[in-house]
């Protein structure tokens, strides 16, 4: 399961150099709008100790992180589904992401063009919501012209399964059209669960889970910001990403004899956007690699095992698992055996983030 990531924000808010940052990948970084056309798409790793600590234990030839795919697209401006600038035609780009992330000006420098009259972050979420909710109801449009026909015939009693089913996706596209002309997220929305099936086939972007990072200094954020983020319960990170950008590559003994916080605050974005979409990280190890594997929170142990390999989610017998400390201690597969910290789980068992597993399987 590879996470992926769409960055939107206006021109000129620190998309790219966030994105260089992340991916220590070279991009067009400029000051002036649209120096982005096509989109960017990195890989990063997602860092974890557990990988580290236990790659020496068992003396591995390879360490295999999780990741996390970056996809970042040019700046959007006011009325961009209306042509201006470039068009919005690009947030196709980020249209199969598992969430977004808004990144938003908080930081002052004049010297970085604003693209709008003033700094305000919640000013540039409202343009960039309209935006998106403005594709979306293309989308939503488009779709709701070509069920038509099966509409119509959904009416008779005769009428095919995919004529009924079609008159069913037609009610939850009325409805969610309706949402979206009102100017509401998705995302902010309930559904049934049948609801979200068929809305989850659409991929629309506002109803991807969402993470704000407000660009620049705890200081150049105001406290009726915060307020206003925190009431509505919005997951947001604030980050200096020019001086993320900056420090790059600094060991976390530099970092801190800097005055920086010893852990990347873009490392915490990527922990943050595993958090965001309820994902955790299980773990295999021995003398070819250790590797961590991403699944969702609450994923059965079947399903782990079809991470690893398709035929292991059909074929699994049972799990050999240990929580990552527990093999730490005992120092050796064999002396957790005997403190008895290996269990031996069976197709119900829930993966915990942290466990160390072997899959056996016909």
């Amino acid at each position: 399961m590879a996470l992926s990531i769409g960055i939107v924000g206006l021109p000129n808010v620190g998309k790219s150099t966030l994105f260089k940052t992340l991916t220590k990948k070279q991009v067009l970084i400029a000051n002036y709008p649209f120096a982005t056309i096509d989109p960017n798409v990195g890989v990063v790793l997602v860092p974890d100790e557990r990988v580290e600590k236990l790659a020496e234990l068992t003396m591995s030839a390879k360490k295999i992180y999780a990741t996390v795919d970056f996809v970042d697209i040019a700046g959007l401006v006011k009325g961009a589904s209306e042509g201006e600038g470039l068009g919005n035609k690009f947030l196709a780009n980020i249209r199969e992401t598992d969430a977004v992330l808004y990144v938003l000006r908080a930081f002052k420098n004049q010297d970085i063009i604003n693209t709008q009259q003033e700094v305000n972050p919640l000013k540039d979420k409202e343009i960039l919501d309209v935006e998106l909710i403005l594709k979306d109801l293309e989308t939503v449009n488009k779709r709701i012209d070509a069920l038509n026909g099966d509409v119509r015939a959904g009416g008779n009693p005769s009428a095919s399964l995919r004529a009924r089913d079609a008159v069913k996706e037609m009610e939850v596209l009325k409805k969610i059209k309706e949402y979206l002309a009102e100017e509401k997220i998705l995302a902010d929305l309930n559904f049934t669960d049948d609801e979200k099936l068929i809305i989850n086939n659409y991929q629309l972007l506002t109803a991807k889970p969402r993470l704000y990072l407000l660009n620049g200094k705890d200081e150049e954020v105001s406290k009726e910001i915060l307020e206003i983020f925190n009431k509505n319960n919005w997951q947001y990170l604030i980050i200096d990403i020019a001086e993320e950008f900056e420090a790059d590559g600094l060991t976390r003994e530099e970092r801190t004899g800097l005055g920086l916080p010893e852990f990347s605050e873009t490392d915490i974005l990527v922990k943050k956007s595993y958090e965001l979409l309820n994902l955790i990280t299980f773990l295999t190890t021995g003398e070819d690699e250790t590797r961590a594997w991403t699944i969702k929170n609450g994923d059965k142990a079947p399903r782990a095992g079809g991470v690893i390999h398709s035929d292991f989610e059909k074929t699994f017998i049972k799990a050999e698992v240990v929580f990552w400390k527990d093999l730490l201690e005992a120092g050796s597969f064999a002396r957790a055996r005997e403190l008895g910290k290996i269990r031996t789980e069976g197709k119900e068992y829930v993966v915990k983030d942290g466990d160390v597993i072997e899959i056996k399987h016909g």
